[in-house]
């Protein structure tokens, strides 16, 4: 019989959060919060997959090798994409084992750099909006934008940054792996930070592209491929709102398909925040998932118990 699966996505701010300095410690003990809180949908009987964001980690990433470039050729973003699902997968994988070993459960954990393809004619690839690493002087980015190819824009007065595209992905590449192992029981966590973005070239083959996966596309995607029967989008709020901020704020317990698609077009979910999310939820549905659910960390076993949390179905 095969088992019930569930699919949670996470933002990297849940292990390296704004008001702390991004210490290896602080990292590692969000780890282990982080690791308690997945295990209560273990505990309800579902086997697990864990994708993960890596913002914060690819840009602390990339402010390093700056910092370095004079002495250190920089790696390209693909591959800081590549060294932070490793580094941040080790550090979820050991929490998980050792909550595991706490609460005497059999079970196995195994984290995977995993590429991602997206269409290298993506419009995206022509709007390039996503701003990723240090902030620049405008003598240097004009210095990187010549001899990289980069490009610069002003970001809010603090300098220039580097922009890159966000196509969405098209296929998780060791999708069948990651089925394998979550089926086989194992706690699977993969396509960190959306995953390593690849494109197929003229001759067939994988080749990386600078560019920045929106996790919750990616998780969404991945979940269908695996046939997940519980789709978990974990956010900075306890349940999606309408007119979220303003004067009659409205909470959603439950959100339907079609409600969902008309509130994206009336504008109650903007591109920077819940929107990524509900389409993703859309995309999930339509594709014949069974139910999203969209809630905060510290509200997930409420949400399991139907107590807290919007859920995402295609009907009522």
């Amino acid at each position: 019989m095969r088992p019930k699966i569930a699919l949670v996505a996470f933002g990297g701010n849940a292990l390296l959060p704004e008001n702390q300095r991004g210490l290896q410690a602080e990292q590692m003990a969000n780890a282990r919060r982080a690791a308690a809180i997945m295990l209560s949908i273990v505990r309800k009987g579902y086997e697990l997959v864990i994708v993960h964001g890596n913002g914060p980690q690819v840009g602390n990433l990339l402010i390093q090798m700056e910092e370095a470039s004079n002495k250190i050729p920089p790696y390209t973003l693909d591959v800081c994409d590549a060294m932070t699902e490793g580094s941040m997968g080790f550090m979820l994988e050991r929490a998980l084992i050792n909550e595991l070993r706490r609460l005497s459960i059999d079970k196995e954990v195994a984290s995977l750099v995993t590429q991602v393809v997206v269409d290298k004619d993506d419009p995206a690839f022509q709007r390039p909006t996503k701003p990723v690493g240090p902030f620049y002087p405008k003598y240097r980015a004009q210095i990187l934008a010549r001899e990289k190819k980069w490009t610069m824009v002003e970001d809010a007065g603090r300098g220039y940054r580097k922009v890159v595209a966000s196509p969405r992905p098209i296929d998780v590449v060791p999708n069948g792996i990651i089925r394998d192992l979550v089926e086989a029981g194992r706690i699977v966590i993969a396509a960190g930070g959306g995953g390593v973005p690849v494109i197929i070239n003229g001759r067939g083959l994988f080749e990386g592209v600078e560019a920045v996966i929106d996790k919750d596309y990616a998780a969404s995607l991945l979940a269908r491929e695996i046939k997940a029967d519980l789709f978990i989008i974990l956010t900075a709020i306890e349940r999606v709102y309408l007119n979220f901020g303003r004067p009659g704020q409205v909470e959603v317990p439950v959100l339907t398909v079609e409600e969902a698609k008309k509130h994206l077009a009336d504008g109650q979910f903007p591109p920077g925040s819940m929107g990524p999310k509900i389409r993703a939820a859309v995309e999930y549905i339509e594709a014949g998932g069974r139910e999203v659910l969209i809630t905060k960390d510290s509200h997930l076993k409420a949400a399991l118990l139907n107590r807290s949390g919007t859920r995402v179905v295609a009907e009522k």
